[in-house]
Order: C-alpha cells, then structure tokens, then sequence
C-alpha cells in the first residue's frame, strides 16, 4: 500500500523518539484531505491510537495507519525524505497524483 524508503524510516523513528512515541508500537499517521493548492493535501502525524475505521500497513519496520477514505488516493505511495539543501522534508511519490504543487504538500487526481 505504502512505502517508506530507508531515508524516510530513520527520520520518522528519530522524530517519533524525539516526540515521545515509540516506533516499535506507535504509527505514522498518512491522510489525505481537502484543500491545498491542487486541490487535495497530504496529512502526516504521529499516533498511538486507531480508530475503527483505520487500516494498518507496515514497510521496511515502520507502521503506518491510514484512514479508509483516504487508501485510494494512496495507493502505490513511496514516503520519502529528502534533507538536501533546498530542505524538502517528507516527500509523498504518488503515483495517482495527475499533478502536484510546487511545494509537493498537495496534488490532483
């Protein structure tokens, strides 16, 4: 469903650690919302918690929940990151995305 490269797994266990949480148990929480400036944008958060209507993958060591409504718009993702000069942060390879904003946060089907 979701992958998560080895650039993007060691930041996410250090910034989980950082915040509190625990890689082992907690999860990247990945969604996808209204707005932004194509029209959709990407949510990324740490969570210890799931709701009924999560489901739950894992890659390379990491868990990822992700909320049902938003597994379309998801599917096929490779989670990233990029800390080269220009700082991008996580980075979300969308195959599904027909476009995506300069600043890569937000995209359209």
């Amino acid at each position: 469903m979701i992958k998560v490269s080895d650039s993007a797994k060691k930041r996410a266990i250090m910034l989980m650690e950082d915040d509190g949480f625990n890689a082992a148990t907690d999860y990247i929480r990945v969604g996808v919302k209204s707005g932004g400036c194509s029209g959709l944008s990407y949510e990324l958060k740490f969570d210890n918690a799931l709701s009924e209507n999560d489901k739950v993958f894992e890659d390379n060591g990491v868990k990822i929940a992700v909320d049902k409504k938003s597994v379309l718009y998801l599917a096929g993702t490779i989670l990233e990151f990029s800390g080269g000069l220009n700082g991008k942060g996580f980075v979300f390879n969308n195959p599904n995305a027909a476009r995506t904003c300069g600043c890569g946060e937000s995209f359209s089907l």
